[in-house]
């Protein structure tokens, strides 16, 4: 086996979103900040495994994927193309595209937003191996095997659950595996009328002697399908991902960061932590002066709100802390539309604190997620570091120098 193939992601995106009770595709339905898609895209692209990708999208809004490829500067993507009426179609019409050259491809649903970078690189990982990968995580309920009965449904076998995962993407082959096994399928005349319901099965039907290997999943790997998948997936990315990847000492480079907070507390930390990850310039800025200071500093790449962080505050303390970030908000919109930049917002943690503190705690999280998805269209990424006191200053830094957005990261 050659040392070093092309993966190739395939992005399979040409559900309508019937289920949800939408009109249009719910790969385009926002979610944290984004569309579905977007985020699905940004953890393609940002793989180091993965060298292509392609997508297949409902028919007729190609052009508003190309458009969202091209504004967000996914470069990976290299064509996106109309899906077909089935699942099986839209895949062969992604194998189609690929050319005769062998590569590795990885098929993955587009609604799947919350996939973790790790199952990426497991997935590679294992066609350097093998030709065929299923990603799929223990069943943690008892599944029956029923038939229909005179008075409904009758169980006739109980599998046992210890062998039984539950399927998810995404899933890998050698380009020649899986197109082979759908050319088989494809001359099989009661393929259409049985079809598997994934990719793996169709090689499993038809190349049974290729063994299929299993990379462990994740409980957030979830498919957006229902209606209440919309709002897991919310919460989901309310609660951040497993781990932000640590900025690198340069991540920061060029940048012009806009520290607003005091050169004692949290503000002063992350001002020199931004210096220390190469910011070309860092300004720290007292919160209550914002309206009038912020406007006249020139460009600006990233704000960030790091006034005091108050866990013991009363009610009138938790008003100011929402105020102070809806402010610092106001001020910095202009200047991160013209930049395209970043706004992060500070505030102390939800779970620690008098009541109060966590409601006001509790106010500055929900406007982060309000920004994040009302500012998408501007370009401004908008997440908010939940910290139990004042010191997540690196975490701050982490957060700036990722692509995350329309997310709360708890220090």
């Amino acid at each position: 086996m050659e040392s070093r193939l092309r993966t190739v992601g395939v992005v399979l995106a040409g559900g309508v979103g019937q289920r949800v009770g939408l009109n249009t595709p719910k790969q385009l339905v926002t979610v944290a900040g984004k569309s579905i898609i977007e985020h699905t895209l940004a953890l393609f692209d940002a793989a180091p495994e993965i060298d292509e990708i392609i997508v297949l999208m409902t028919p007729g809004f190609t052009a508003e994927v190309e458009k969202l490829v091209a504004a967000r500067g996914f470069g990976k993507v290299v064509q996106v193309l109309e899906g077909g009426a089935s699942r099986t179609e839209t895949t062969w019409r992604a194998l189609d595209a690929l050319g005769p050259q062998e590569c590795n491809v990885l098929l993955h649903d587009a609604v799947r937003p919350l996939l973790e970078p790790r199952i990426i690189t497991e997935c590679v990982e294992a066609l350097e191996r093998d030709t065929a990968v299923e990603v799929a995580i223990p069943s943690s309920d008892t599944v029956v095997v029923v038939e229909p009965g005179p008075r409904g449904d009758v169980v006739r076998e109980v599998p046992e659950r210890a062998r039984l995962r539950r399927v998810q993407t995404p899933q890998g082959f050698r380009l020649s595996v899986i197109r082979q096994a759908y050319e088989r399928a494809f001359a099989d005349p009661d393929f259409g009328r049985q079809p598997p319901t994934d990719d793996c099965g169709v090689v499993l039907r038809y190349l049974p002697e290729v063994p299929i290997v299993v990379v462990h999943g994740s409980e957030r790997n979830i498919k957006v399908t229902h209606p209440v998948d919309l709002h897991i997936a919310e919460t989901l990315f309310r609660l951040g991902p497993t781990a932000v990847p640590p900025a690198s000492g340069q991540a920061l480079e060029g940048r012009t960061v806009a520290v607003l907070g005091d050169d004692l507390g949290a503000g002063a930390e992350v001002a020199e932590l931004a210096r220390a990850h190469g910011a070309a310039r860092v300004l720290l800025l007292p919160p209550a002066s914002v309206s009038t200071t912020l406007p006249d500093v020139g460009r600006v790449d990233c704000v960030v709100n790091a006034a005091p962080v108050r866990p013991a505050g009363g009610l009138a303390e938790a008003g100011d802390d929402y105020l102070t970030a809806v402010t610092v908000a106001r001020a910095a919109h202009p200047l991160l539309r013209e930049s395209r930049g970043r706004l992060l917002l500070l505030t102390s943690s939800r779970l620690a604190g008098t009541g109060l503190a966590r409601s006001g705690a509790a106010a500055v999280v929900e406007l982060s997620l309000a920004l994040a998805e009302e500012w998408a269209a501007d370009g401004i990424a908008v997440n908010c570091v939940s910290a139990e006191r004042a010191g997540a200053a690196q975490a701050v830094i982490d957060v700036l120098a990722s692509d995350l957005t329309g997310q709360v990261v708890d220090a």
